[in-house]
């Protein structure tokens, strides 16, 4: 009998102060959830979000052989590997190694080739660091088209990007293909006899040449 009068409780509609409550604490449980994944997403989301306000990175240096290589070449660019030393809020620091190309120029007529560097917006400089440095110039080696890893063609005297079909002098400047604009060239210096560079990402299938990160 005690369980049917138990049984016949339950069965009982809830008062209107206890769907109330119901729904109050439903309602917080939902709250605190979304806080609490918010919270959990921005840092997540912020790391893979490029950072475009970058302002400066780290140099990192070319060996003397490389560097040797670089000075005596004439017509042919030279493929320049390096290490780079990266690091992150989440990362642990870690070096990679990487390549860029570089050029031995006529600073005058280099300038004269690739008026998309020098000539930007409203008549200024489309980078913000001086592209010809010693008389070289460094080219990343991504595609401004997709950031697919172009090669130099000596048969054709061209760099050439297997990916698309985009076409370069050398020079850098954009010869053919779908790429919106010509090589994209990174910072060189000088410091106590060693040859530094900085590895820069730029935003792709753009003409304007936006940073997107420095690698730091």
């Amino acid at each position: 009998m005690a369980s049917h009068s138990a049984h016949r409780a339950q069965e009982q509609p809830e008062t209107e102060d206890e769907v109330s409550r119901r729904t109050f604490m439903v309602g917080a449980v939902v709250t605190v959830s979304g806080i609490i994944g918010l919270g959990l997403a921005i840092p997540i989301i912020g790391g893979l979000i490029p950072q475009g306000t970058a302002k400066t990175g780290t140099w990192s240096p070319l060996t003397k052989a490389e560097f040797g290589d670089l000075e005596t070449a004439t017509n042919t660019p030279v493929k320049l590997d390096f290490s780079m030393t990266t690091k992150d809020a989440y990362l642990p620091e870690e070096t990679m190694q990487d390549y860029v190309w570089g050029i031995k120029v006529n600073p005058a007529r280099f300038r004269a080739a690739r008026p998309d560097i020098f000539n930007g917006p409203g008549g200024k400089a489309d980078v913000p660091y001086n592209v010809v440095n010693m008389s070289f110039v460094l080219f990343s080696p991504l595609c401004p088209h997709l950031g697919c890893r172009y090669n130099w063609d000596s048969a054709a005297n061209k760099f050439m990007c297997p990916c698309h079909g985009s076409q370069y002098n050398f020079d850098g400047a954009h010869l053919a293909g779908p790429a919106p604009r010509g090589l994209d060239p990174l910072p060189m210096r000088e410091q106590k006899g060693i040859a530094e560079l900085m590895w820069i990402r730029y935003q792709s299938t753009t003409p304007d040449r936006i940073v997107i990160s420095y690698v730091s």
